[in-house]
């Protein structure tokens, strides 16, 4: 992402804040526009070219109505999980395999892995993603890069650190592109327990474009009264995107948090929605 996409990206985000700070008064493009300095004319191509649909439309795939109805298609998501998909075979038959690491490897702190290291732009801004020899173990947004390094670091206090991206990483990123046919397996190495590990394979079959409650997770990986748990397991995720925490919300409609900002996640949520409706 070149400089003047970054900024873009501000822009983008906060025009979101503001829709969604002012969602009951259905500001119109006029006033978003105004709201961020731009010409609305700009403004609806700056954001059609980053969504790939309109202002006015994405505004109704980030609306709390929109969240309640991907909630009651409950049959996508009991296909997908079924069959181990990441989303829709609209988009792309991606399958995401995740390793745990070993005992030794979990208590440690990463004392006999050497991890590459990589920043990157995404359409959701700045990204850190890292990998050991088995596959990515950790991936996140952050502006900051020393920020983003230190955050790495204090996952593998012990571990030995390179910037370097490696094949692992590519294939990884390669998620933010919309050519989502060429993409191989890619491949997850991380540091868990057997419980957080269950959680986030289960986040892997929840469709691209859908969305899931804590409760109903809970339920399909046989938990059904660890609604809370399963919340803390996937506020634990180490993976941003990829293992789509930001695709569980609450039961009521609403958004909830996310480990790397409420308003990235519902960025998302649109973003993904636009890929998958945009054009019905």
């Amino acid at each position: 992402m070149s400089t003047q996409n970054q900024l873009d990206y501000e822009r983008i985000a906060k025009a979101i804040e503001y829709i969604r700070s002012n969602f009951k008064l259905q500001p119109s493009l006029d006033e978003v526009a105004e709201n961020i300095h731009l010409s609305p004319s700009h403004f609806q191509k700056m954001f059609s070219d980053w969504a790939g649909t309109s202002p006015k439309k994405f505004l109704q795939f980030i609306s709390l109505e929109h969240a309640k109805s991907l909630l009651k298609e409950a049959s996508l998501f009991d296909a997908a999980f079924e069959t181990g998909l990441s989303s829709t075979s609209r988009l792309h038959d991606l399958f995401v395999k995740i390793e745990g690491m070993s005992p030794a490897e979990y208590k440690n702190g990463g004392k006999s892995l050497n991890i590459n290291y990589s920043f990157s732009e995404s359409p959701f801004g700045k990204v850190i993603a890292a990998s050991t020899e088995k596959g990515v173990c950790y991936m996140a947004f952050e502006n900051e890069k020393q920020k983003a390094l230190g955050d790495l670091q204090a996952r593998f206090p012990n571990a030995s650190f390179t910037e370097r991206q490696d094949e692992f990483q590519k294939n990884a990123l390669s998620i933010f592109n919309k050519d989502w046919n060429q993409l191989n397996t890619i491949k997850l190495h991380l540091k868990g327990t057997d419980f957080q590990l269950k959680v986030w394979e289960s986040l892997l079959a929840i469709p691209m474009g859908k969305l899931s409650t804590y409760g109903n997770l809970a339920g399909k990986i046989g938990y059904p009264n660890a609604s809370r748990a399963v919340g803390t397991a996937i506020g634990s995720n180490p993976v941003a995107f990829l293992i789509p925490c930001h695709r569980v919300i609450q039961s009521s409609g609403k958004i909830g948090g996310y480990m790397w900002g409420s308003d990235r996640k519902q960025m998302i949520i649109g973003w993904e929605s636009s890929q998958v409706y945009s054009d019905f």
